[in-house]
């Protein structure tokens, strides 16, 4: 299975990038630019030696995956997915992208109201005509935590969505994280509550003085 991390050179995608090229996963990090994608690559074979990964222009790496990871900023989330649409039909569509304002020039800790209800259900009429599974995932989780590979993440990774199988198939991924439980949070509509905790969580990195504020759901058996 191959996994394409799109917008996989910034900070959120490098990091999800290097904990599942760590986790034996086959991984192809996407760009705007092949060689920007190229040099992520470099990075993190520096770190994991023996790391399947390669990179390639966003549209490329969406084909060739199985699953695709969407992670930009929201004022690139619309463009992004017109441009890899095409080679999507039959895939996992990882929706990671969260409704932030300093994604247009305001404060990271506010969240955007977006009148589709959510940045995942945005995806999700736009794919609407395609073949594509749609999952809401590692929203919350800080690219800090994710890059401190000498340490294990501790957040929970909340996950929605329609299909059930697609979102059995993304928690048991997020678990190859070392730290992460993955939740199953029912339908794709509450994905707005999941995409609203991470401005509460930055926020909150910003009252403390950290990076890497985390979330954890209690009283809850495990889901397998």
């Amino acid at each position: 299975m191959k996994i394409a991390i799109i917008g996989g050179t910034g900070d959120q995608g490098f990091g999800l990038a290097l904990r599942l090229a760590k986790a034996g996963e086959k991984i192809i990090i996407g760009s705007r630019s092949r060689e920007r994608a190229k040099k992520a690559c470099s990075k993190i074979l520096n770190i994991v030696e023996n790391a399947d990964i390669e990179g390639m222009e966003n549209k490329e790496a969406a084909k060739e995956a199985d699953i695709v990871i969407l992670t930009v900023p929201l004022h690139a989330q619309l463009t992004t997915i017109e441009n890899i649409k095409d080679v999507l039909d039959g895939k996992i569509l990882v929706d990671a992208t969260v409704p932030l304002e300093s994604s247009i020039g305001g404060s990271g800790g506010k969240y955007v109201e977006l009148w589709d209800g959510s940045a995942a259900e945005r995806t999700s009429r736009v794919l609407k005509d395609k073949n594509v599974k749609i999952v809401t995932a590692f929203n919350n989780i800080s690219a800090h935590s994710l890059q401190d590979i000498e340490n294990d993440v501790e957040c929970d990774c909340l996950v929605a969505g329609d299909d059930e199988n697609a979102k059995k198939i993304v928690m048991e991924l997020a678990e190859k994280i070392p730290g992460v439980r993955a939740i199953d949070c029912g339908p794709l509509e509450n994905s707005k509550i999941i995409e609203k905790i991470t401005p509460l969580l930055i926020t909150l990195n910003i009252r403390n003085n950290i990076n890497n504020a985390g979330i954890r759901i209690t009283g809850l058996k495990k889901w397998k």
